[in-house]
């Protein structure tokens, strides 16, 4: 019986060591660095998650973004479009959506300006290259997806002014200044006119494809394209 207040005494002395030295080795921060060390050490010999997944990359899910959006334009309309309902088509989570377009009217903006570009008038140095250019680019966007979506968005624009204004500043207005930098240069090299209305020309250029895309009277083919840059060359020289 003699040996056991012995054994506790030993114990006890071991334990109050232990603990002195733990305490000695955070306040000195030894035993974080080395908490830090092993768990750094333990997480780069184990791949990293996302990677083993296979994360799709941004350019993928945009494509998947815009695809909804445009689709559920085509079939519902403006008010069929909801953060939820795209994010649960495009297999994305609802936050990531949120962290890049705080509403549906800008989903719906980046969805239209996607499809159709905002700089659709390359510096190619010929006033004909340059319009064929922006023709043929407006040929591309609504031959696809977009000429079904067209009439649903243009009608919903009427009854939200807030969306009316996003479409006009980020897609109409970035796409018409380029356009409009195409004719400059125009001007410039001598190929247009200097007393020109650059605007009403911009409307000779585009409107035909968005009436028609509208009133479904005629098709947009590659021969239209060419007609339209022949009279607006012809026209303005």
């Amino acid at each position: 019986m003699a040996s056991t207040p012995r054994r506790w005494r030993v114990s006890c002395l071991l334990r109050y060591t232990v603990f002195d030295n733990y305490c000695h080795r955070a306040v000195n921060g030894d035993y974080l660095q080395e908490r830090i060390g092993r768990r750094t050490s333990a997480c780069a010999a184990q791949p990293d998650a996302a990677a083993t997944l296979g994360r799709p990359s941004d350019r993928r899910i945009n494509i998947k973004v815009v695809s909804a959006v445009l689709n559920t334009l085509r079939v519902g309309g403006y008010g069929a479009v909801t953060i939820e309902g795209i994010a649960l088509k495009a297999n994305c989570a609802r936050t990531s959506l949120y962290r890049r377009w705080p509403s549906k009217r800008h989903l719906v903006a980046f969805a239209v300006v996607s499809e159709m570009g905002r700089d659709p008038a390359p510096d190619t140095g010929s006033l004909r290259e340059d319009l064929k250019a922006i023709v043929m680019n407006l040929y591309r966007a609504f031959t696809r997806t977009l000429r079904q979506s067209l009439a649903g968005l243009v009608g919903d624009m009427a009854h939200d002014a807030k969306l009316a204004q996003l479409i006009r500043t980020e897609v109409i207005n970035a796409r018409r200044e380029s356009m409009r930098a195409a004719l400059r240069r125009a001007c410039r090299r001598g190929e247009l006119r200097q007393n020109i209305d650059l605007e009403l020309l911009l409307d000779m250029l585009t409107a035909p494809f968005y009436h028609r895309v509208l009133f479904g009277h005629r098709a947009i083919t590659r021969g239209m394209c060419r007609g339209i840059v022949d009279i607006v060359v012809r026209a303005v020289r």
